[in-house]
């Protein structure tokens, strides 16, 4: 699907902040506030907005161990890999899930209250009956940069390549 400049533009601004009033929105973006609305509106079914979410500081909730956990399965088919994704969408403390290519099937990022819990964790999923071989624990011990936004560049605009 291609994005003309308007659906860059409110994509861009949405996603620094998405509780920007609909009014703001339109002044920012240069454009009405029925034109927004509709263009939200499709960018939500044409499936490029996906939700709209606050992001909460994990250590001001109870959160701080932060595991960047690789995951190595004993099989592989295409059942089993459904059924391990489906366990990791169902954990709380799971944060994203990637199948990535290498000497791993997939990377976790898991965000867990205490080294206890992680470890109930670990016993509770990794274990021989849910299929996995091996897995590496990899623990955050500073984050300088999290950010979710994903910068969309105006296609109007060339390109120089200086990014």
């Amino acid at each position: 699907m291609a994005l003309d400049r308007l659906d860059v533009r409110i994509l861009n601004l949405l996603q620094e902040n998405a509780a920007t009033p609909l009014r703001v929105l339109a002044t920012e973006v240069n454009a009405s506030a029925a034109t927004c609305q509709r263009r939200i509106a499709q960018l939500r079914t044409d499936g490029v907005l996906l939700k709209e979410v606050a992001i909460v500081d994990r250590m001001r909730v109870g959160r701080p161990l932060t595991v960047f956990v690789s995951v190595e399965l004993d099989k592989q088919n295409d059942a089993l890999l459904r059924a391990f994704e489906r366990r990791m969408m169902a954990e709380g403390d799971v944060m994203a899930c990637y199948e990535v290519s290498g000497e791993f099937d997939f990377l976790l990022i898991v965000n867990s209250a205490s080294m206890e819990r992680y470890h109930a964790f670990t016993r509770r999923l990794f274990s021989s009956n849910n299929n996995v071989r091996n897995f590496k624990s990899n623990f955050a011990m500073n984050c300088s940069k999290f950010e979710t936004k994903i910068s969309i560049d105006d296609p109007e605009e060339p390109d120089d390549g200086s990014a």
